[in-house]
């Protein structure tokens, strides 16, 4: 997100953790170098209010979170602290800040109560009551029911004459793509394995996700902010961005293609130990953002793990810098993308990502 904001023009600030995996994505591809990067934790009320009262932001972008589901079993305080408080803290320095005018709060696809009702389901729409069966899925609930009660509370759609701010959040299905070190994922698990001639080892080969390249859900919360400045109280509400039907497949079939597009006599095989539960199926109903936002998802599987593949060899090769590279594939993404009113301008007003 940051770099794609960065090739628009945006002036954009950073607030976040240090990265805590080496290699990382901020480093590999220094995505510092075009922004402000505010090194702290989100969970810090005051120093989170403070940097976004400099920032004076537009638009704001909440992506910061746990996001593993294995840690939130390990860490559940941590996972409930950041998550939850992590959002009432930037939603209560959105209320302190008057400059902001929309805010994307991205959570999850695994947010939904989930019936584990497999292949005959539509998917889970944004109607859908919120649940969660690990802490990291319920923490993720919660942001969104935290979410809510801020919107219907302090940023109503019905009064955005007078605060002027719209709110919507965002729910992605299984993000993949070049960059991520992060433990207990499937595609750094892969890196890892490679680099170590090793087997991939698979803990689940039959858990079915709505995996879907890493720029897509980032186009839609781009477009859903583009709306939500021009159009305010109009999109203030939730929204799923999720691959297209065909692409929730089991985790054994992008194993397969994984070891098949990057050669080399890379294998993978079952993970027979013990492992905490998670969801068998999920699938997310993106409905609603295609008819109404008029957004879609414009790259196959296939060709997503195409893109993750193709960069993580390119980092291997050293052939070119990351930055230059990741660049590239956003991009090659946008020639795919119908492109927004917000991508064909200049940005002018400074832009928080957090």
């Amino acid at each position: 997100m940051a770099l794609w904001l960065q090739q628009m023009d945006a002036i954009v600030t950073g607030y976040a953790l240090a990265p805590n995996t080496s290699p990382n994505l901020f480093d590999v591809a220094s995505v510092g170098n075009g922004m402000i990067s505010i090194i702290n934790d989100i969970r810090d009320h005051a120093a989170l209010t403070d940097a976004v009262a400099v920032c004076q932001p537009e638009i704001v972008f909440h992506l910061a979170a746990q996001p593993l589901v294995r840690r939130s079993y390990a860490e559940p305080r941590e996972t409930y602290e950041t998550n939850v408080m992590g959002t009432v803290n930037l939603l209560d320095a959105v209320r302190a800040t008057p400059s902001v005018r929309a805010v994307v709060i991205v959570t999850t696809d695994k947010c939904y109560e989930n019936r584990e009702l497999g292949h005959q389901h539509n998917g889970y729409s944004e109607t859908d009551p919120m649940g969660g069966y690990d802490p990291y899925s319920s923490s993720k609930g919660c942001a969104e029911l935290v979410t809510n009660a801020y919107r219907q509370s302090y940023f109503h759609p019905g009064t955005y004459a007078e605060h002027g701010v719209a709110v919507a959040s965002a729910r992605a299905g299984n993000v993949i793509g070049g960059g991520d070190w992060c433990e207990d994922r499937l595609i750094p698990d892969f890196i890892r394995a490679i680099s170590h001639n090793k087997p991939l080892l698979v803990r689940n080969p039959n858990a079915t996700r709505p995996w879907q390249h890493v720029l897509e859900p980032l186009s839609g919360y781009i477009q859903l902010a583009e709306l939500l400045i021009t159009s305010g109280s109009e999109f203030s509400s939730p929204w799923n961005f999720g691959p297209a039907d065909n692409d929730a497949h089991p985790v054994d079939w992008i194993a397969e293609r994984l070891v098949r597009l990057w050669g080399n006599g890379s294998t993978w095989q079952l993970d027979g130990g013990n492992h905490p539960h998670e969801a068998t199926y999920l699938k997310l109903d993106s409905t609603k953002a295609i008819t109404q936002l008029g957004w879609a998802p414009k790259l196959s599987l296939d060709d997503a793990l195409s893109w993750l593949v193709e960069w993580y060899q390119a980092r291997q090769a050293s052939k070119m810098g990351m930055r230059e590279f990741t660049m590239g594939q956003i991009s090659e993404y946008q020639t795919k993308d119908a492109l927004s009113l917000l991508s064909q301008r200049r940005l002018e007003p400074s832009h928080l990502k957090i």
